[in-house]
């Protein structure tokens, strides 16, 4: 976790906003990103899609079996999607969506438990991983002058 809390500090420090996602595979960090949103200007360039995508790009595989991701944030539906998708073992997050929807980001407010639940996912979630660290992620990217929001 705390590589992926380096790696969403980066993301702020270049503009991005604050979010951070690490895949890991039997001890082995495979890809380690932040979010991209604004560099691409692809609103679908959340740290857990582009963790993901070169997670495959560098094991030349779509299913990630076997892989944690560990994310600073509760995965939205799109990413909690794309993790069950490429049958990602497990998430670890730290803040919650409702901690992201209290500082403005539109999420939709459906918890990965809730996701998982409704929709008969395998995939394993621990949530709540170094809550204080993860959320003053956003304390930092508050104080930025130049932040921008989705």
């Amino acid at each position: 976790m705390c590589l992926a809390i380096n790696k969403a500090k980066e993301g702020i420090l270049d503009g991005q906003t604050p979010f951070g996602a690490c895949i890991i595979k039997n001890n082995r960090l495979i890809s380690c990103v932040h979010n991209h949103v604004w560099k691409n200007t692809d609103i679908t360039a959340h740290a857990e899609i582009i963790a993901i995508r070169e997670a495959c790009k560098i094991l030349n595989t779509v299913d990630l079996s076997g892989c944690t991701i560990y994310s600073t944030c509760e995965p939205c539906p799109m990413c909690f999607s794309a993790c069950h998708w490429a049958r990602i073992a497990k998430i670890v997050y730290g803040a919650s969506i409702k901690d992201a929807l209290a500082i403005g980001f539109n999420e939709l407010s459906i918890s990965n438990e809730a996701m998982k639940k409704n929709g008969g996912s395998p995939v394993e979630i621990k949530g709540n991983v170094l809550p204080k660290e993860n959320i003053a992620l956003f304390a930092l990217w508050l104080k930025q002058q130049n932040r921008r929001i989705y």
